[in-house]
């Protein structure tokens, strides 16, 4: 017996499937425009403007920044990161494990360690200034209640760098911890299981199962830091405006002064192009050492 023969279909009439690219762009396009209207194109500007000097092309306002301040923000700015950032990433991941445990109330722990978060920065910059207020502040009041002398954390050289160092730390570890603790929860616990069975201690499995599978949270939560810090601005705007004697005198401030206290817009703009340039470098160095081995080899390659 024969089977009916099928017939066939145009090409005409076949329907072709929609093409998954186009139809992302259009749910993509929205936030690429932002993109590019609210970054792209003011860094482009900004690049653009630190190359024109009285309506001509020129390097002048590169040749300032020796005449400047700049050195001197530009190596504040790169000490204050390098204390802060791996500061940040370590207490971070340190809450990030301590959280991720089966605790008491660890739910209302986690959210009053990201509580700082959602606090507008010079909010809690305002409140840290009380606090470190010389004579009256609280912290000198605990500090004289153990009989130590009164601080002058905000007026003192060689104390003020370490206090925007408080400050920002406060703000900003609830919120990279947030991210770790998600990387620690998709930790297969099977591995985790396994390695305990076998006789490794609870530390032993942190360093050699726990952490290296929560590089990449920890790549994202370094470089996030490292350009948030870099950028660091309302705590030295608000208590410090750089001093004393310039020791808090960051980049991004170094630059606020050039353009809006001295009207002298060039330069800033120079500065801004030399900073964007040496996170550039900074973040793809850490991208580079933070990458596991599979990651190295693709570069490589």
């Amino acid at each position: 017996m024969t089977q009916p023969r099928s017939r066939a279909v145009p090409l005409a009439k076949r329907r072709r499937p929609r093409s998954g690219g186009a139809v992302a762009m259009v749910f993509l396009a929205p936030a690429l425009a932002t993109l590019v209207l609210t970054r792209l194109a003011p860094a482009v500007d900004t690049f653009i403007a630190s190359l024109r000097d009285g309506g001509a092309w020129s390097l002048a306002n590169y040749a300032e920044l020796g005449a400047t301040t700049f050195r001197e923000a530009v190596i504040t700015t790169v000490v204050f990161n390098a204390i802060i950032n791996p500061a940040q990433v370590l207490v971070s991941y340190a809450l990030a494990v301590v959280l991720s445990q089966r605790l008491p109330a660890v739910g209302l722990w986690r959210t009053m360690i990201f509580l700082p978060m959602a606090v507008p920065p010079a909010v809690s910059t305002v409140v840290w200034g009380i606090w470190f207020r010389p004579g009256d502040g609280i912290v000198n009041s605990l500090l004289g209640v153990v009989g130590l002398p009164d601080q002058p954390f905000l007026t003192s050289p060689g104390q003020a760098l370490y206090v925007i160092m408080v400050i920002a730390s406060w703000i900003g570890v609830g919120y990279w911890m947030m991210f770790l603790i998600a990387g620690i929860k998709n930790v297969p616990i099977e591995m985790v299981e396994a390695a305990a069975i076998d006789g490794a201690g609870w530390w032993r499995r942190l360093i050699t199962i726990v952490t290296p599978m929560v590089r990449r949270q920890l790549s994202f939560v370094l470089v996030a830091a490292t350009v948030a810090n870099f950028l660091l601005f309302v705590p030295v705007q608000v208590l410090t405006r750089g001093g004393p004697a310039g020791s808090t005198n960051l980049v991004m401030y170094e630059a606020y002064t050039q353009a809006f206290v001295f009207n002298n817009p060039g330069p800033a703009f120079a500065q801004i192009t030399v900073l964007v340039v040496l996170v550039a470098v900074i973040v793809a160095v850490q991208f580079r050492l933070m990458s596991g081995p599979r990651e190295r080899v693709r570069h490589a390659s």
